[in-house]
């Protein structure tokens, strides 16, 4: 046990060793709380950090209205699934679609709306488009088709055959994406 209360960074390192499948390289301490743009590990150590957890962190750790909203809501409602409706995810489809899109399409992760990208455009494009043509060293999740998307041989390594369809052209390199386009490009 640490001194801050909670079990030690190695105690947890521990139980994740024995029970967790290591699919994620991770940093070797625990966080228990963040405030702003700082956390703090189990020993009570504070990081200045400058990671925004893949966006979803971009506004900071525990901002007190957004804590405010969460309470007010789960006080409410914890989760609706898409097959209901709720006036909030109504007002906020509204709010995004004012000035742009015609209709919002709401997901959890960026997995799955890279994965509904990659459907539209094969189910909007003409018969017979189906390729698709992504960068080097990108990333766009691990289902089967953002994996496949991924042009990272470590995210794929041993989970072949991968989807067919993809394509991979060289980062900033237009060139490259004008090669690799042909009839069957979506």
């Amino acid at each position: 046990m640490s001194t801050t209360g909670f079990l030690s960074s190695q105690e947890v390192i521990q139980v994740f060793d024995k029970h967790v499948i290591p699919n994620y390289g991770r940093y070797p301490i625990s966080l228990v709380r963040g405030e702003g743009c700082h956390v703090w590990d189990a020993e009570g150590k504070r990081y200045l950090d400058l990671f925004p957890g893949w966006g979803c962190n971009i506004i900071g750790y525990s901002p007190p209205r957004l804590v405010s909203a969460i309470q007010e809501q789960a006080a409410r409602l914890i989760h609706v699934p898409n097959t209901w409706y709720t006036e909030q995810q109504g007002e906020f489809a509204r709010l995004l679609t004012t000035h742009g899109f015609g209709k919002a399409f709401f997901c959890n992760s960026g997995a799955e709306a890279n994965e509904g990208a990659l459907k539209l455009a094969r189910l909007h494009s003409p018969e017979g488009k189906h390729k698709v043509i992504t960068f080097e060293n990108s990333f766009h999740g691990r289902t089967f088709a953002t994996l496949t998307a991924t042009a990272q041989p470590k995210y794929q390594e041993g989970l072949g055959p991968l989807m067919a369809g993809f394509k991979y052209a060289r980062f900033n390199d237009l060139d490259a994406v004008k090669e690799l386009i042909d009839d069957e490009t979506c």
